[in-house]
């Protein structure tokens, strides 16, 4: 055997993806056992993960225009389902009008339903911002509670919704923000193995410092929107494809099952 063939034995080692690689090739094979590797060492490699996406996404911010934390709060509210793009199409509008807590408090939900009609479920969304604004005029004196706690006790406002205005307002979150994109991406890297965003969220936040909870946020978001896709993961085009326990793989994970239909 030629001497240039041999080649010296022993454990081998991750090797990264060759970046270079086009959508059109056929995707890296990566063998189980490096996979396995991979998924032991996730959360241990999550700070190194997270630095590469924020060098992959380093304009990454929250992407609903707002001008004050109650326009912020209620620009949430309604993203829910649908996109920010969408949500910042519909605002302009509605806050040159409904400004404040006091001003939306004085409206009825029929006449905020014209401003927000090109949104899904904008019937239950214009109640839902009304009743808002009510509440904070009543428990808050107009204003947006800077707490967790006070928060979630708005109609409306879970956790996710919080964590944002928390975040993104008063750069105080009290956790890391958990929507589609974060739950998803987050299982795929291998850093939760739950479902439950409550769950999730206490997973995430474990792995960085609270100082890094809002700017992880966003980059999590915009990258499970701009790169780690539900249908259509870009694996090649990912800058910790060699990290990731999900590599080329990714599609099968972190998404709903869809639902049975019966005839």
């Amino acid at each position: 055997m030629a001497a240039s063939l041999l080649r010296p034995m022993g454990p081998s080692r991750p090797q990264p993806i060759d970046r270079t690689r086009t959508m059109s090739e056929s995707p890296p094979l990566i063998d189980p056992g490096t996979r396995k590797q991979r998924l032991r060492q996730a959360r241990d490699s999550a700070a190194v993960t997270l630095a590469r996406l924020q060098t992959q996404h380093p304009t990454a911010h929250c992407e609903l225009d707002h001008s004050s934390p109650f326009e912020l709060l209620v620009a949430v509210v309604l993203s829910a389902q649908t996109t920010d793009v969408a949500v910042n199409k519909a605002t302009p509008r509605l806050f040159a009008r409904y400004p404040d807590a006091p001003a939306m408090a004085k409206a009825t939900p029929q006449e905020i339903e014209p401003f927000v009609a090109s949104l899904g479920f904008f019937r239950a969304k214009s109640k839902a911002i009304v009743g808002l604004a009510r509440s904070l005029v009543t428990l808050h004196r107009g204003n947006v509670p800077r707490s967790l706690d006070a928060l979630i006790q708005l109609p409306g406002v879970g956790r996710k919704t919080a964590n944002v205005v928390l975040g993104v307002a008063f750069g105080c979150p009290a956790g890391i923000v958990v929507d589609t994109h974060v739950s998803r991406v987050s299982q795929r890297l291998g850093w939760t193995r739950q479902t439950d965003p409550t769950r999730i969220e206490s997973d995430i936040s474990q792995l960085f410092s609270a100082d890094l909870w809002d700017r992880a946020s966003h980059t999590i978001v915009i990258h499970g929107r701009r790169c780690c896709e539900a249908r259509n993961p870009r694996c090649s085009e990912c800058s910790v494809n060699d990290l990731c326990p999900s590599a080329f793989d990714a599609v099968r994970i972190g998404r709903k099952r869809p639902t049975l239909r019966t005839k």
